[in-house]
């Protein structure tokens, strides 16, 4: 590429330290040792206070409405969410109910989530990949699940995972590199 691509992580954990921060931190870690990249890690749990209590985009502090911008501008998103309930964490959500419904048309975006054990896992497909499907972007072949005992002191330690951060980052780069050269249809923001 001519130029470094603009990989904007978000991670919809509430706390800091945080697994899912550090699993999105080990992704973005692994697309930057294959490709030149501009990362920005965007985490909900220093965001929130910004936008918990908006209804409507004008609403959300100045640092908010950055974010928004950096993720709809990016090239490839690596998006990445505990498990609560079965799903992924409503301010996770609600970071994205203020994303332009058209401006994620054809952006690559990386799935991954934590929880508990491994009977969460299916958040990704079940959850995530609906999610981005409605914002029409181009979900990735792999996602990134890890458990609680994937990581040590906040940090992922998990060779199988690490393997699976790896595979996912290699499946994913012809993709994304496509996806940099082919211009959004003025058509789909139309309808």
């Amino acid at each position: 590429m001519s130029r470094p691509l603009k990989v904007v992580g978000v991670s919809g954990s509430l706390h800091e330290p945080s697994r899912t921060t550090a699993l999105v931190r080990a992704i973005l870690a692994e697309v930057g040792a294959r490709i030149e990249i501009e990362p920005t890690l965007i985490e909900v749990a220093a965001l929130g206070p910004g936008f918990a209590g908006a209804l409507h985009r004008d609403q959300v502090a100045p640092a908010v409405e950055e974010a928004l911008q950096l993720i709809e501008s990016a090239d490839l998103l690596v998006v990445g969410s505990p498990v609560y309930r079965a799903s992924f964490t409503g301010l996770f959500k609600h970071l994205f109910d203020f994303v332009g419904q058209y401006d994620l048309v054809g952006t690559p975006v990386l799935l991954a989530a934590t929880g508990g054990g491994e009977r969460h896992a299916l958040i990704i497909e079940h959850q995530l990949r609906p999610l981005f499907g409605f914002f029409q972007a181009l979900t990735l072949p792999l996602g990134v699940y890890a458990s609680t005992e994937d990581f040590g002191n906040d940090e992922l330690t998990s060779p199988e995972v690490i393997r699976r951060v790896v595979q996912a980052v290699d499946g994913s780069l012809p993709l994304v590199e496509q996806a940099t050269r082919v211009r959004r249809s003025e058509y789909v923001t139309t309808w």
